[in-house]
């Protein structure tokens, strides 16, 4: 018998509806000790309204009123057809903290033990509800900040990674096969066009290996955020152009150059996806320690963002600075992801960015007067469209198209890629099969670990401890 664990699902605060959550073989016997107007035999699947209470005063069914928790609504879903495909039972109540753990605490009088992190989902991966993937997405559609995001983990969840593995697992089972039935029959000679045929076999699933791999960095980007990084010389409007982009003046914005000292970060969505932007310090020579500081870190963020803001004032002919940063730009192998800002039009242009662009090796020059207050929205969709061209160049965010946007799954799709792509080396030179096998197995594995088929506890135990409480 299964131990039943028990958890608050909800977050704990004030609101409409909170939810306990119970699962395992007694999630039933506990409904039964602590709602009060419980059937004998409740139906799967049905909603029973009532009132929890403390299982002491629940027992007393003796013409005596129980001293009730909370009105509630009790559902029970018979196992396997659940969230974790066991029995289990969720319990809606007031949203309140106090009325959530005392349900709680009742619950655990009753016979359940407080769940761990994420033990809900492990229990419908270890079920065969969900594989690693789908599990690890749940996570992902809980923790996204915006649509794009959202939108990818719900087709993982709905097994978009899981269809993907399985499909290359399953031919490389094919060619395992094949190398099976020619070790086990090695006085039979083997022909030169077999050889070939394995050898080609394993390319193809290599291909499809790699095209999942390059869809990593896409989907870092989907998963973490995009860190767009604005940059220029002080006084610039570095600042005024993070105000527009975050719709609120959270940069302090002054005309004394060097105002900011250190670089600012805010999220703000835009097009759907999470974009960190990031207001450096003004970057020009000075004998200021503290602001010397700040211009080293806003080097670092150049070095580290998908994309590069760099505003530049086009009120007046490009000095050493501009220049200097410019070249910051081109050195950091940034200058496909920059758009040069060319900012104070409502002075008058004196330079046409062409100068400053070149310098920086970017293609896109953007016009605009950053004056706070004035009506930024085509700048920010401008800047919004540039951006996810930039970053999503020859990808779509439609139909099929499958990202990689775990860590974990990454290296175990390398170590698959590597495993077939020496075994495909071996393989056309002529080794033996025996020493080839061991190299597509090791591959094969290698996938079994995207979707859970062959991953230790130690690892499960570390992804879903990333999980709340109640899920």
């Amino acid at each position: 018998m299964s131990e039943t664990i028990a958890a608050i699902s909800t977050p704990l605060g004030q609101g409409g509806i909170g939810i306990v959550r119970i699962s395992g073989d007694s999630a039933l016997d506990i409904m039964k000790k602590i709602f009060v107007e419980c059937p004998e035999d409740p139906e799967p699947r049905h909603v029973y309204f009532g009132h929890a209470a403390d299982p002491d005063d629940v027992s007393v069914h003796n013409g005596k009123d129980p001293q009730i928790i909370d009105e509630a609504v009790f559902i029970y879903m018979k196992g396997p057809h659940s969230y974790t495909c066991e029995d289990v039972v969720e319990i809606q109540a007031h949203g309140g903290p106090v009325s959530m753990n005392m349900i709680l605490k009742a619950s655990l009088k009753a016979g359940a033990r407080m769940a761990e992190p994420g033990e809900f989902t492990k229990l419908a991966f270890l079920n065969g509800r969900l594989d690693l993937s789908q599990a690890e997405a749940v996570m992902d559609i809980i923790s996204s900040r915006t649509e794009i995001p959202h939108m990818v983990a719900a087709g993982q969840l709905q097994g978009s990674v899981g269809r993907r593995v399985r499909s290359i697992r399953s031919s490389i089972l094919d060619v395992l096969a094949q190398m099976a039935v020619n070790i086990d029959f090695p006085d039979e000679d083997i022909e030169e066009s077999e050889y070939s045929a394995l050898a080609d076999a394993i390319l193809h699933e290599k291909k499809e290996i790699r095209s999942l791999l390059d869809s990593a960095p896409s989907g870092r980007i989907i998963r973490e955020g995009v860190r767009v990084a604005i940059i220029g010389s002080p006084n610039a409007g570095k600042s005024s152009l993070m105000n527009g982009l975050l719709g609120s003046n959270r940069a302090i914005v002054t005309d004394v150059p060097g105002t900011t000292r250190d670089t600012i970060e805010e999220t703000v969505d835009i097009g759907g996806l999470p974009v960190v932007i990031i207001d450096t310090a003004g970057i020009r020579d000075t004998n200021d320690q503290v602001e010397k500081i700040g211009i080293d870190r806003s080097i670092d963020a150049v070095k580290m963002a998908d994309m590069v803001l760099f505003v530049v004032d086009g009120s007046r002919k490009p000095d050493e600075e501009d220049l200097s940063i410019a070249e910051l730009v081109r050195e950091s192998g940034k200058n496909d992801k920059t758009i040069v800002i060319l900012n104070k039009m409502d002075k008058g242009f004196v330079s046409d960015g062409e100068e400053i662009s070149s310098a920086a090796g970017a293609d896109t020059v953007l016009e605009t007067s950053l004056v706070p207050g004035d009506d930024l929205d085509a700048s920010i969709q401008l800047i919004s469209d540039k951006m996810k061209e930039m970053i999503f160049s020859n990808t779509s965010l439609t139909g099929d198209q499958v990202f990689i946007t775990n860590q974990r799954q990454k290296d175990a799709l390398e170590r698959a890629y590597d495993g077939l792509d020496q075994s495909e080396i071996l393989i056309r030179s002529g080794e033996a099969l025996e020493v080839c096998e061991l190299e597509v197995r090791r591959g094969y594995d290698a996938l079994g670990e995207v979707i859970g088929e062959e991953t230790g506890d130690q690892i499960l135990d570390a992804v879903f401890s990333r999980f709340c409480l109640g899920k």
